[in-house]
């Protein structure tokens, strides 16, 4: 495979997924020990359509947020490259977490998307009122297993984007601005299975970018990378930083 493209100039887009925050003692998803690997009914609790018609399974879900074990997480190596990299070179990040590793390593806010939203904030399904996590998890604490909306009566959720909703249409287009202006795109961590965020892939490539796949197991989009990398990210992205920024 070329390296040439570690010469490259022009903007540098990157995409994250779950991958690049298991050295952060997140776990991932459909990995051997994710998430859902592991417990299938935790994907239930990312549906949406589930998550608004069963009482029961909301009261999991408010309890698998304060469990989540990113309150705890702290950025790691691949997270503070990242930034790095962002001090010398025009960065865009795209991530499909939720967790904000990448704003507390060091990204400028500004530079990263949060396609599928964050899990800090708290958001009602029928109305415009949002809070805190931290604020409606006291709810919790305090003996209300499914808190309601405090203005409408109507159902809570976390401000993240589950499946059957469609992701907020100002970070996609940002996103998708991203992608068509790199000239090279860094997909780490991700199995570029989830759509749309996988499709960005195919827009920068489109766009003439070098795609550079890090990440464990095979992709979808594996057969048009210029380099795939396999060995552990938290290795491989400051690495790959250090190689970009001398050459």
């Amino acid at each position: 495979m070329s390296s040439g493209w570690r010469q490259r100039t022009g903007p540098i887009g990157v995409l994250t997924g779950a991958g690049i925050s298991t050295d952060s003692g997140i776990p991932d998803f459909r990995g051997p020990r994710g998430v859902w690997t592991e417990d299938p009914m935790a994907e239930l609790l990312s549906t949406y359509q589930n998550y608004v018609a069963d009482p029961e399974l909301r009261q999991r879900a408010w309890l698998a947020r304060r469990d989540n074990p990113a309150w705890r997480a702290e950025p790691n190596a691949a997270h503070r490259a990242l930034a790095r990299l962002a001090e010398h070179r025009e960065v865009g990040i795209i991530t499909q977490n939720i967790d904000r590793l990448h704003q507390r390593g060091g990204s400028p806010a500004e530079s990263v998307v949060e396609i599928h939203g964050n899990m800090f904030d708290v958001v009602c399904v029928a109305c415009d009122h949002t809070t805190t996590m931290a604020a409606t998890l006291d709810r919790v604490a305090a003996g209300d297993p499914d808190p309601a909306c405090p203005d409408c009566g109507g159902i809570l959720k976390a401000a993240t984007i589950m499946f059957g909703q469609n992701l907020d249409p100002a970070a996609l287009y940002t996103a998708q601005a991203i992608a068509e202006k790199s000239a090279v795109f860094l997909a780490i961590g991700t199995s570029l299975q989830v759509e749309p965020a996988a499709s960005l892939c195919a827009v920068a490539l489109r766009a003439d970018a070098a795609l550079i796949i890090v990440n464990a197991d095979p992709t979808p989009y594996d057969p048009y990378a210029t380099e795939i990398i396999r060995e552990p990210i938290g290795t491989a992205v400051p690495k790959l930083v250090d190689e970009m920024l001398s050459a």
